[in-house]
């Protein structure tokens, strides 16, 4: 796949500015950077975005990670591997970026269940996570952007 933007030098420096803002936000929730780059993963996997999907495996590893989690997230309900608090994340990540259709979104359960192991402000950040990731998977598909190329 090759990349619709020719010259990937033409990125508007304020947009970069507002992206870093709101990535220091994710980052002052309070909220374990293993599990923004498994809910990072989840949603790009829902979105078919490989470039994310990429970057969410790097993440999750850079952040200490184990292979088996990461191969593991797509089947995350079945898979022993996640903790209580990380399927309440990964369910409210799934709901959210599934609006599309006639889906329910987050339902009061999924809420509540998320509410159970997070606090506000650390539900607040996961939930910028995932409309910050679905914002990027939206351009890259949008884009053709390849998977494993760094961005900035």
């Amino acid at each position: 796949m090759e990349n619709r933007l020719k010259n990937r030098n033409t990125h508007n420096p304020d947009v970069w500015t507002a992206i870093q803002h709101l990535h220091k936000a994710i980052a002052a929730g309070g909220v374990d950077p293993r599990l923004l780059a498994l809910v990072h993963l989840r949603v790009s996997q829902v979105n078919a975005c490989s470039a994310c999907v990429h970057a969410g495996v790097a993440a999750g590893k850079k952040a200490g990670d184990t292979d088996e989690r990461l191969h593991n997230v797509a089947a995350w309900r079945e898979a022993p591997f996640y903790t209580d608090a990380e399927r309440a994340a990964l369910a409210l990540a799934e709901a959210a970026t599934r609006l599309q259709d006639g889906a329910p979104g987050v339902t009061d359960e999924i809420w509540e269940e998320a509410g159970a192991h997070f606090t506000e402000e650390q539900i607040g950040a996961i939930n910028l996570e995932i409309a910050l990731t679905n914002f990027f998977n939206r351009i890259n598909r949008t884009l053709k952007e390849p998977a494993g190329r760094a961005w900035g």
